[in-house]
């Protein structure tokens, strides 16, 4: 197959920078506020604007014996004090059922989250759905500057490179190859993969434009075997001195119409899946942007190949 012209420009792969890469690294755990004050559904909104107006809150969880009811915000004590009902209990007003994230999920899909919903704060669970913080994106913000300056000085004591590994080794086609399994529905490790890899290319002295790449298009393909597979997947990702070759497949159930899998917006995703925060139809066509070439193969009896390459000048 011939070499297809670049989806991506070398401008558009420098604007690709350290902190979209950390959004995708970086757990909600490490961002998120953890000394959670929550009110109870039973005081008064006076009393609930008392406390906001002493800690100057804008929003605060509900919560009952441990559980996550609802959220209040300035928005609800507004209302309240039109209606001149300050009297009411919390749970009047509250917003019952809210979205939420999880604790274990990168923090790209936190701002997914806020793009989609345009609230200013969200309330974050355990896997056992328990209330453990709460996040604002201006807790993203402080958790990937220090995640930057962490990067820093661990890089400059620790950062090494084998970017000559290939040039010692005499064979007619030397290649490294990485495999990872990826689980149906296993979400706590979602994005373990694309990590991996990126260090691991990194490591062999690939550019961080090229790691930052991979690791979203993996990152991608690891959310869609997680998703959208009966029993998950693999991860393939062979590293050759002139390309990158990354596959995904799995054994089904299939893509019906491949054309219609690529527009953007276009998911199969469950309803669940959506109120979780994923599903939004943008994976592939975030793949597509990231490498040189994308190739998809699918059947109802075979399952799903997915082959991207990236091709690489001859110092990575």
């Amino acid at each position: 197959m011939s070499q297809e012209k670049p989806q991506i420009s070398d401008e558009y792969a420098e604007n690709i920078t350290r902190t979209e890469e950390l959004a995708y690294e970086l757990r909600i755990q490490e961002v998120m506020t953890k000394d959670v004050y929550c009110l109870d559904p039973d005081i008064r909104m006076g009393e609930a604007l008392n406390i906001f107006q002493e800690k100057r809150f804008s929003g605060a969880p509900v919560s009952c014996d441990g559980e996550l009811i609802g959220i209040i915000s300035i928005e609800d004590l507004i209302r309240a004090l039109r209606n001149n009902n300050l009297d009411a209990p919390v749970s009047e007003y509250m917003t019952t059922s809210p979205v939420t994230v999880n604790a274990h999920d990168p923090v790209v899909e936190a701002l997914k989250t806020f793009a989609r919903t345009k609230f200013g704060r969200l309330p974050v669970l355990d896997k056992d759905k328990k209330l453990v913080g709460i996040l604002t994106k201006g807790d993203i913000s402080n958790g990937l500057l220090n995640a930057l300056q962490r990067d820093y000085h661990e890089e400059e004591l620790i950062r090494y490179r084998a970017s000559h590994l290939f040039e010692d080794i005499v064979s007619g086609r030397t290649s490294l190859i990485l495999r990872y399994d990826i689980r149906k529905g296993d979400f706590l490790h979602g994005g373990n993969a694309s990590s991996k890899i990126k260090r691991a290319l990194l490591r062999l002295g690939a550019s961080p434009q090229i790691a930052r790449r991979c690791g979203i298009a993996v990152y991608e393909a690891e959310m869609n075997l997680i998703i959208h597979t009966n029993h998950g997947g693999t991860i393939r990702i062979e590293i050759e001195p002139h390309k990158i070759t990354m596959e995904a497949y799995d054994d089904g159930p299939g893509i019906d119409d491949i054309e219609q899998a690529l527009q953007t917006g276009y998911s199969t995703a469950t309803h669940e899946i959506r109120e979780m925060g994923f599903g939004a139809g943008m994976g592939l066509v975030n793949i597509k942007r990231c490498v040189d070439e994308m190739r998809l193969i699918s059947s109802k009896e075979r399952g799903t190949n997915l082959y991207m390459i990236m091709y690489l000048n001859d110092n990575m």
